[in-house]
């Protein structure tokens, strides 16, 4: 049984990344850890989400998700990011919500947080990587631990072989939801050792 705190914080668009979110759930619960569902705030405005039925779909059905807080980061040991790109870059709600992090980072509540992101574009080389290794630089910042998947299972090369986060073509996270968990499991894994290592 894990002692270990994971929340997983998403954004999610038309779902894709929630549906990630969920398989990275479901394998920290079954590594035994405690888990954290949330979301980051919805920053567009209600005429572009009604747009798109697929997006206002998803915002509808998903109301039930907390929206993330800062306890949520403090209150875990690990944390996982699951979001979709922007031009190649961090989605404005997922940046917006780690700028108000400044108290939290400035405290030092960030340090040796265990962390790992996955992403999602409407093609297969859509920015995916570009995305999660900018991401990767906040995490830099903060102290954080990133626990890449590499190549440490075979399910991360069947879902299209990146190493610093598992990545889905928009609308297909059933292709990557073995990876997703494997990279769940690694990061409790690594949350552990280090939550152990603390406490010596």
């Amino acid at each position: 049984m894990s002692n270990v705190n994971l929340t997983i914080i998403y954004y999610s668009s038309t779902g894709t990344n929630y549906k990630m979110a969920e398989y990275a759930q479901e394998a920290a619960k079954e590594a035994g850890a405690e888990v954290r569902l949330v979301r980051v705030p919805e920053l567009a405005p209600a005429e572009a989400i009604a747009s798109n039925p697929d997006w206002k779909k998803h915002v509808d059905e998903t109301q039930h998700i907390p929206e993330a807080t800062h306890a949520d980061l403090e209150w875990a040991d690990a944390i996982i990011f699951s979001m979709p790109t922007r031009f190649g870059n961090v989605p404005s709600q997922m940046k917006q919500f780690i700028d108000t992090c400044g108290g939290l980072w400035a405290t030092g509540k960030t340090v040796n947080k265990v962390v790992s992101a996955m992403a999602s574009a409407n093609e297969i080389h859509g920015g995916q990587e570009q995305t999660i290794l900018q991401f990767y630089t906040s995490m830099y910042h903060w102290g954080a631990i990133v626990v890449a998947p590499g190549y440490t299972d075979p399910s991360i090369s069947a879902a299209g072989g990146n190493p610093y986060g598992t990545s889905a073509i928009a609308g297909k996270s059933e292709d990557v939801k073995e990876a997703a968990k494997h990279q769940a499991k690694r990061v409790v894994e690594v949350a552990e050792w280090v939550k152990q290592g603390q406490a010596k």
